[in-house]
């Protein structure tokens, strides 16, 4: 009776009785020509559910295969090591992060907004040459949606047509267990998610260490990791398709970016005109297109902000095409002027173009990262403390010096002073930076009085490696 009337709860709060017709909720028949809301919204705003038919063909096959690579890559990359490093590691609390094996540290803030920059404008250039592509191949939303959760529920519940027979029945045994089957696996499944995820921010040993601790030892990171699994249970159980139709910036960003020679999926409509099984065009108004559209959008009503280029109407038409006896391609990667003018190739001076600068600024942002020094000195007075006046008629400061070493070896350094002449009380006896690590310490500087010219003097320190000068550094020393 308990799981009777949660599942009664949920359904009220979630869902809407649906119209009748192959794609559920969605009704087929209504004129899609024109739009003046959301597909997955009636005119009262409230939620229409869509209930897409399972794709199949050779570009979900292939858009399947780079999913389950770029998912390995996501549960994988934490796990993998480099010298004994991350492959990745994203450490905002030590402001330290490591990509692809390369550590960047907070004195890095130049290469990394370089780095941010070059992902943006890639984003910008690669959106106006082959549109939303982004959203329908590489998307971690639509990876885990489309490939991990859709899979598990038309598995558990059948295609498109058994899913809303489903929703629509009464609460008996089978509907009960395939809801709690499915559902459980959602759970499971976020709480992976986010592990994962946390991985990602703390490294797989530290993770693996908080697991193996008891949880009231970690009760904030535990209540925060249920939190989060929370929401990627509710975006992937029930708001679904709407992060991309509503909240997602980048569906909104893409109409000011795309053109007429923009490479998007895209309806051959001088093919295709006029459609219906006893016209003259190549479509027969099937409405096959949609039915397997995962935001239930029309594509033969030209781009729309909906359409996340997953491909599942080229493979859906191809089919059909097939059945037909007609040439395949009638929706397809294509441009809007490739279509009016005929031709088929998706390459041009423009493309041309905005690859050349996307590999000048990526091939910028490498040599910024191999051409940085090996080591990143910090050398700064110590806060609060005066000069002091010593019997040796010297003046001495206090400073802290931080040295990170960004190379993947063992570093042994000295610092000297270069000038003017001085000498140096390290607290310590030797500088030893293990690979990738930091150096953090306090030394004296002492200046005789007659090599001072004013109260502040510039001084000029070097970091010497096996006798070889590899940086220098300059601040300024404080006298009377």
């Amino acid at each position: 009776m308990f799981l009777i009337g949660y599942f009664k709860f949920i359904h009220l709060i979630i869902s809407q009785s649906p119209p009748p017709g192959d794609l559920g909720a969605f009704n087929m028949t209504e004129d899609l020509s024109f739009r003046d809301r959301p597909i997955n919204l009636n005119e009262k705003g409230g939620r229409k559910w869509v209930y897409a038919k399972k794709p199949s063909g050779k570009w979900y096959t292939r858009r399947t295969i780079v999913s389950w690579i770029l998912l390995l890559f996501f549960a994988g990359a934490p796990f993998i090591r480099l010298n004994g490093h991350p492959f990745i590691l994203l450490d905002i609390a030590n402001r330290k992060f490591i990509i692809f094996g390369a550590i960047f540290w907070a004195q890095d803030t130049f290469i990394l907004a370089l780095l941010m920059l070059s992902f943006v404008l890639f984003i910008i250039l690669f959106t106006v040459t082959f549109g939303r592509i982004w959203c329908g191949w590489a998307c971690p939303q639509t990876i885990f949606l489309e490939m991990v959760f859709r899979k598990i529920e038309f598995l558990i519940e059948g295609d498109y047509k058994s899913r809303h027979k489903l929703d629509n029945s009464p609460w008996n045994t089978e509907k009960i267990l395939k809801k709690t089957a499915k559902h459980a696996i959602f759970i499971l499944i976020s709480v992976a998610m986010t592990n994962v995820f946390l991985m990602w921010f703390i490294g797989s040993d530290a993770w693996l260490k908080q697991i193996s601790e008891p949880v009231s030892q970690h009760l904030t990171g535990f209540l925060i990791m249920l939190l989060v699994s929370g929401v990627f249970y509710w975006i992937y159980s029930f708001f679904r398709e709407q992060v991309c139709t509503m909240v997602c910036p980048y569906g909104r960003m893409q109409g000011v970016l795309l053109d007429s020679k923009s490479i998007v999926v895209t309806y051959d409509y001088k093919r295709g005109e006029p459609r219906g099984p006893k016209n003259t065009g190549d479509c027969i108004d099937c409405r096959q297109c949609i039915s397997v559209c995962p935001t239930a959008i029309d594509i033969r009503n030209g781009t729309q902000l909906e359409c996340i280029n997953c491909t599942a109407c080229i493979d859906q038409c191809n089919k059909i095409m097939e059945v037909t006896g007609k040439p395949k391609g009638l929706i397809r990667f294509d441009s809007e002027a490739g279509i009016r003018e005929g031709h088929t190739t998706v390459w041009n001076a423009r493309n041309r173009a905005y690859s050349v600068v996307l590999i000048l600024l990526f091939s910028f942002f490498i040599y910024t990262l191999f051409s940085r020094p090996a080591v990143e000195t910090t050398i700064i007075r110590t806060p609060g403390l005066l000069f002091q006046e010593n019997a040796d008629n010297t003046i001495s400061n206090v400073y802290n010096i931080k040295i990170v070493n960004k190379t993947h070896d063992d570093m042994h350094l000295e610092l000297r002073l270069i000038s003017p002449e001085g000498k140096i009380q390290m607290a310590g006896n030797e500088i030893k930076i293990a690979d990738q690590d930091r150096f953090e310490s306090t030394f004296i500087l002492f200046i005789p009085k007659e090599k001072l010219n004013s109260d502040k003097t510039e001084v000029e320190f070097g970091i010497f490696s096996n006798g070889e000068l590899i940086e220098k550094y300059k601040a300024t020393f404080v006298g009377p």
